[in-house]
Order: structure tokens, then sequence, then C-alpha cells
């Protein structure tokens, strides 16, 4: 079993920069894949970015690509978003979450067998 803890989220003016953070328990991080997703009131959720094991194989949605970026500390069992450039449509809740097949960190939810509580993302015109 994985428990995963996000923080970093809040209140943050437009093209201003949020770094979530998301701490795991277990000895077995390391061999997870990691992904963020995101869901905004009203809509469905949605990947955001994702993570392999190794921190080799990086991929972004295409709204985030370019201003997020994601990155693992395995020796803190901790994964990464730096938000940059930050848009009124990136407010939503984030979540991190956990594939434990983690070569690839893929796209679709129903991949990731854990996830965190989410962190709420504010960002204001």
């Amino acid at each position: 079993q994985v428990q995963l803890v996000e923080s970093g989220g809040g209140l943050v003016q437009a093209g201003g920069s949020l770094r979530l953070s998301c701490a795991a328990s277990g000895r077995t991080f390391s061999s997870y894949a990691m992904g963020w997703f995101r869901q905004a009131p009203g809509k469905e959720r949605e990947f955001v970015a994702g993570i392999g094991w190794s921190g080799r194989r990086i991929v972004y949605s295409d709204s985030v690509k370019g201003r997020f970026t994601i990155s693992r500390d395995n020796a803190k069992n901790t994964v990464y978003l730096q938000m940059n450039s930050l848009k009124p449509e990136d407010t939503a809740v984030y979540y991190c979450a956990a594939d434990r097949g983690g070569v690839i960190a893929g796209d679709r939810g129903d991949e990731y067998d854990y996830w965190g509580q989410g962190t709420q993302v504010t960002v204001s015109s």
C-alpha cells in the first residue's frame, strides 16, 4: 500500500508560479511511475504530466507543455510539479498518482493504482 500526500497548492496571480509536491510512503516508491492529474469544477479529470520510475521518461499534456516541469527525487520519495506561467484555466484540484507498472507513466487515470487527496490551485486573472 502506498499513501500519497500532495502539498504546495494555493492562490496565485496569472503569470505566477507554484511548486507542488507529492510525498509517498513505502519503500517501493522508486519502482513506481508517477503522474499528476487535475480536475476543474464541472470538468472531467485530465492528465497533466507523468514520469517513469527512473525519471528519464517524461510526458506532458499539450496544455501544459513548456510551462510545467515534473521531476522526482527517489531518495526523498517525492515527486514535484513546477508550474510556471500559470493561467486562470489551470485552476483545478491537482492530484498525484502512482502506477506500480513503473516504466512509463501513462495518461489514463485507470493505469494508476494509488491516488492522493488533492491540492487546490487557483489562478486569478
